[in-house]
């Protein structure tokens, strides 16, 4: 693939993933939470396994470990989703957006205790202190107020990230033979239901759907481009460049979505919120620090 063509790419996925949270949040005018997210599932769920259909042989799961892999990925990985869906009810997109850009710390934080292989050492550990600093920042629990909405919004959001976080560590430790894209087609069938389940558990009904083009065009989006679209891309993103630079797109959807809920929600940007952020992406960095020196190496060798 061309540089010009990854770069583009880079910028689908950032566009893609970055406007999801915006859409979560103009959708839930018309939608249940839970709900929500279970329609936006069985619909993306459902895209993905037709073009698992017609591009792959390998579509459903026959081991134990491609089954392990599908329950955990559908009860946490996709699963955890909701926990976002209900949380953006009272907290903007950016911010939302903004606490989702710690997950790859938590993966990493997870694999530790789950992933013998994947050990912290030395300055992780700062890296990981100084990704949760930035969570704090953002959400500024006051012990006072436990019980505002934003407050609460926020700390479903994260533990969102913490759910989803662990249902990809899982995954991983699963080792399925499944390819990732007929995985996460069934895994999205498994966690739509699950999350339909427990918006019924909760007392959300279907009556409250309110059936508007304005909706079906949010569910087509988050359902198509996000859901299928958006995953394909980054899948063929990170075998171009690679996981570590595929992660860099965490770390610029917020950014994304800062702006879009601003221009197109009104949303409101706060200082300390910004700051947040770049306390998590510092994080990031000393947590990957050795992978970045060598990817930015390669770069310098390819001008010497």
């Amino acid at each position: 693939m061309s540089r010009v063509r990854t770069l583009l790419l880079f910028a689908l996925v950032t566009l893609i993933f970055g406007t999801a949270f915006p859409a979560v949040k103009a959708g839930l005018a018309y939608f249940p939470p839970l709900l929500f997210a279970s329609i936006r599932n069985y619909v993306a769920g459902l895209l993905l396994l037709a073009y698992v259909g017609a591009t792959a042989t390998y579509r459903v799961p026959v081991s134990r470990a491609d089954w392990t892999a599908v329950i955990a990925g559908g009860a946490f990985l996709i699963g955890g989703v909701g926990f976002g869906f209900v949380g953006q009810q009272y907290i903007t997109s950016g911010v939302a957006a903004v606490i989702f850009s710690l997950s790859p710390i938590v993966i990493a934080v997870l694999a530790w205790v789950l992933l013998p292989a994947e050990r912290l050492t030395g300055r992780d550990y700062v890296g990981v202190v100084l990704g949760f600093l930035g969570v704090a920042i953002v959400v500024r629990p006051d012990p006072a107020a436990l019980l505002d909405p934003e407050l609460v919004g926020k700390l479903l959001v994260f533990t969102g990230v913490v759910v989803i976080a662990l249902g990809t560590v899982l995954v991983r430790r699963s080792e399925p033979a499944l390819p990732v894209p007929a995985l996460t087609g069934w895994a999205m069938l498994l966690g739509a239901t699950l999350q339909f389940c427990a918006a019924l558990a909760v007392g959300e009904s279907i009556a409250a759907i309110d059936v508007t083009p304005a909706a079906l065009l949010t569910i087509g989006y988050l359902g198509l481009f996000v859901g299928a679209i958006g995953f394909v891309s980054y899948l063929t993103l990170m075998g171009t460049v690679g996981a570590l630079n595929a992660n860099l797109t965490t770390y610029l959807t917020p950014v994304v979505a800062l702006v879009v809920g601003w221009a197109a929600l009104g949303e409101d940007v706060a200082v300390l919120t910004l700051l947040g952020f770049g306390v998590i992406a510092a994080g990031f960095a000393v947590l990957q620090r050795r992978e970045l020196y060598a990817e930015l190496a390669s770069y310098r060798g390819l001008y010497r």
